[in-house]
């Protein structure tokens, strides 16, 4: 019986491959088009004046003493009288770096009023954190946060949150998302007209 040898065709290889780098490319066209189509979502929600509705609470601020960025000892205690927004976060996360010009720019219209924001690192060291505060050119007190405390003191491990304190020590609304100016404006303007 005589051996029957198979011959590939090259032009199939050739045809199979062009398929394969043809559903790559589409493939890179698809990532970089979502990539974009949500930058500029984020961008025009921002720019639209969306607000972000908090979870209203109603308990007394935990007790939550730390260390600012240059290694003296802090409380919130420091700030009783005030509206303070403590404001849980990291270097390395995303949405916590987008709200970041947000609150300095809401601090910066409202400190006179007795507004502070309190952002609490979770767990980067000083250095990394103090190249991030200059970087942006932060003015609000930064804390930091090596072992958790803040998280554990509001029970809540997600990145960013953010706690509204009245003046007279009580929490009275969250947010577990990134949050904007519009946001601060329509929620905690108010708070500081009592």
């Amino acid at each position: 019986m005589p051996e029957t040898i198979i011959v590939e065709d090259p032009s199939k290889r050739h045809r199979n491959l062009g398929v394969a780098f043809f559903i790559l490319g589409l493939f890179l066209v698809g990532a970089v088009f979502i990539f974009y189509l949500s930058d500029a979502q984020e961008k025009a929600l921002e720019s639209s004046g969306f607000t972000i509705p908090p979870a209203t609470v109603d308990y007394a601020a935990p007790q939550l003493s730390l260390t600012s960025l240059d290694g003296n000892p802090v409380s919130l205690d420091d700030y009783h009288g005030k509206v303070v927004l403590v404001n849980n976060w990291a270097t390395w996360c995303p949405p916590c770096k987008g709200e970041m010009p947000e609150l300095q720019a809401y601090y910066e219209t409202h400190a006179k009023d007795g507004f502070v924001v309190v952002a609490v690192e979770s767990g980067e060291p000083a250095k990394t954190v103090s190249d991030f505060v200059q970087l942006l050119g932060l003015t609000f007190p930064v804390w930091l946060d090596a072992k958790g405390a803040a998280l554990e003191a509001f029970q809540n491990w997600d990145l960013p949150s953010s706690y509204l304190i009245d003046r007279d020590g009580i929490v009275c609304m969250i947010w577990k998302s990134q949050i904007n100016q519009a946001t601060l404006e329509k929620y905690v303007t108010p708070f500081l007209e009592k």
